[in-house]
């Protein structure tokens, strides 16, 4: 069962948007972009189970950044269960990861979750025992047993450059092992962080890190602010914002919660394969302009 009911006017919707922005460009194809979409009704500062619609929402692709909030959210459980404690250095690493995407704060968090570390080549009973405790990640997801997750793959680190060493070796052959996600279960793991967790006072907060600042004077002084040619870029300045964006030269992509009022939340994920949409920083503000415009006119129903 999803976790969120089919809104069949809803992905009526998602065709005619999808439809009208991808004639902005001859480039844009709707089978190389794949797209979650719910919306949230709230009451009494609770918020039921969503409504919504996807295109493509179950195609694996290379997720890029999105993955961490993966690996944020393995770290919050861990600390739960006592796996990991809690510390500064922790909590500052999670930041600059979900806030900056920082890729040597998930290079960090990847070696604590599963008690590895990167470096040469190794073999034997030694190469086994690493490729199996990298994989701690991936069996706790399958544990959780959300339907969605079914056949991701989240246990490689995120890299400037490329892996070197034990890392290139466990990517496998033409990259077999490379991480997968679909829009999905990305939509799953930010819906889990953003009203799923009751966050205590002294917990990783997740959803603080993802919060974002839409005031144009602070973007222009931030060049990888993940708004601009982002899903916050179509977005008023005025909204709050929770995101966490992927790209690289292969891809662009991003995943968005925004509050539209008090009463309706909306959840977009977008995965843009292929070099031209990472070049591009037109089309995924666009389509979150014409996802807002949409919930401004024809407010959610049951």
């Amino acid at each position: 069962m999803s976790f969120y009911y089919l809104s069949k006017e809803m992905g009526l919707a998602l065709n005619d948007i999808l439809g009208r922005v991808c004639t902005h460009s001859k480039d844009f194809s709707r089978e190389d972009i794949a797209i979650t979409w719910i919306n949230y009704k709230s009451e009494n500062n609770s918020v039921f189970k969503g409504f919504g619609t996807g295109i493509n929402n179950k195609k694996m692709v290379y997720p890029a950044s999105i993955v961490k909030l993966v690996y944020a959210l393995a770290a919050f459980y861990w600390i739960k269960k006592g796996s990991l404690l809690l510390s500064d250095e922790l909590n500052d690493a999670v930041r600059k990861m979900l806030s900056f995407s920082s890729n040597n704060a998930t290079s960090f968090l990847v070696d604590l979750l599963t008690g590895t570390t990167s470096g040469p080549c190794i073999e034997g009973e030694l190469w086994e025992n690493w490729k199996y405790q990298r994989s701690i990640i991936n069996n706790w997801l399958h544990d959780l047993d959300w339907e969605e997750l079914r056949g991701i793959n989240c246990c490689q680190k995120t890299w400037d450059d490329g892996p070197y060493g034990r890392e290139k070796e466990f990517y496998g052959h033409e990259n077999k092992n490379r991480n997968v996600m679909n829009s999905d279960s990305a939509a799953r793991v930010l819906e889990e962080i953003m009203i799923h967790i009751d966050y205590q006072k002294n917990d990783l907060n997740l959803r603080s890190f993802l919060k974002r600042n839409l005031n144009k004077v602070v973007l222009k002084n931030d060049s990888l602010n993940q708004i601009d040619g982002f899903l916050g870029e179509g977005l008023p300045e005025s909204i709050n914002l929770w995101s966490k964006a992927g790209l690289m030269s292969e891809v662009r992509h991003d995943s968005a919660w925004w509050t539209n009022s008090q009463s309706l939340h909306t959840l977009l994920v977008v995965f843009c394969n292929g070099e031209k949409y990472s070049k591009d920083t037109s089309f995924l503000p666009l389509l979150a302009k014409e996802v807002y415009e949409f919930n401004k006119r024809y407010p959610i129903k049951d």
